[in-house]
């Protein structure tokens, strides 16, 4: 595959401009994509240990978000083999890269670090949106620097960055369903309270338990007799609800109709 022409006039703006710049901003670009990476494993971790104690679904989606990423970054590097894009570093005629030139053989589209920081940053949003607003633009840091350092066009971290922030966070919503049931489960072993934490507290009562004392659905307390509720135990020798319903005038009424009128 043959890189846009556009997009190679973007990258030759872009590593001239980053040639132009100090040589501590060309260190920091160079360790800043793989200490990026470093970083969102950390964040993995506590994002498990965060979730440690809490409901089976957040832990299961703690657990999902680094698989989903492998996800992700899979099938950015199937892709690869299949496209067979060169590098810009030897495609493009005087190129100036900071970083050096991938060994041939390693396709340039779409970008494997750009996926797997957006594949990282939507996988924890996902689990942890309060994280949003510092792994979102991480990741959109760390795919452009991939530019900046000479080693992928523009276009290349762009498909990358949306195989990530696609594929890993559908990856994670699907194994959460097949997680819950095993932390549910892991939970209840010995071990499993130490990796995932003890289940939350009531999470294993029942559905229809109800505990002693408490009221009933009806608002009665067992053992408690409510005026007028049916199937209620009466006192000895006291009416029935039904028979106390019957009043007065029902009584006179149904002996007018046996009386015989007047001739």
């Amino acid at each position: 595959m043959q890189a846009p022409e556009f997009s190679a006039d973007w990258y030759r703006g872009i590593t001239e401009f980053a040639h132009g710049t100090p040589s501590w901003v060309h260190s920091v670009a160079e360790v800043g994509t793989d200490a990026g990476l470093l970083l969102f494993a950390v964040l993995f971790v506590a994002g498990w240990w965060r979730a440690r104690g809490g409901e089976a679904r957040a832990m299961g989606l703690a657990l999902a978000a680094p698989c989903a990423m492998v996800a992700a970054y899979l099938v950015s590097e199937v892709s690869k083999s299949f496209i067979q894009e060169e590098r810009p570093c030897r495609a493009v005629a005087g190129a100036m890269n900071i970083a050096a030139c991938p060994a041939p053989g390693d396709w340039s589209f779409p970008s494997n670090h750009a996926t797997i920081a957006a594949g990282s940053a939507a996988a924890i949003v996902v689990a942890w949106r309060a994280m949003a607003p510092l792994v979102l633009p991480l990741a959109a840091l760390m795919a452009l620097s991939r530019v900046f350092v000479g080693v992928h066009y523009p276009h290349d971290v762009a498909a990358g960055f949306l195989v990530g922030v696609v594929v890993a966070p559908l990856v994670a919503l699907v194994l959460v369903r097949l997680a819950v049931p095993v932390v549910t489960l892991v939970r209840g072993l010995p071990f499993g309270v130490i990796l995932l934490g003890p289940s939350p507290a009531g999470a294993v009562a029942g559905a229809g338990m109800i505990p002693p004392g408490s009221a009933r659905p009806g608002g009665a307390r067992p053992g408690e007799v409510r005026p007028g509720a049916s199937g209620a135990h009466a006192a000895p020798g006291a009416p029935d609800a039904g028979q106390a319903a019957q009043t007065m005038p029902d009584v006179m009424g149904g002996m007018g109709r046996h009386r015989r009128p007047h001739d």
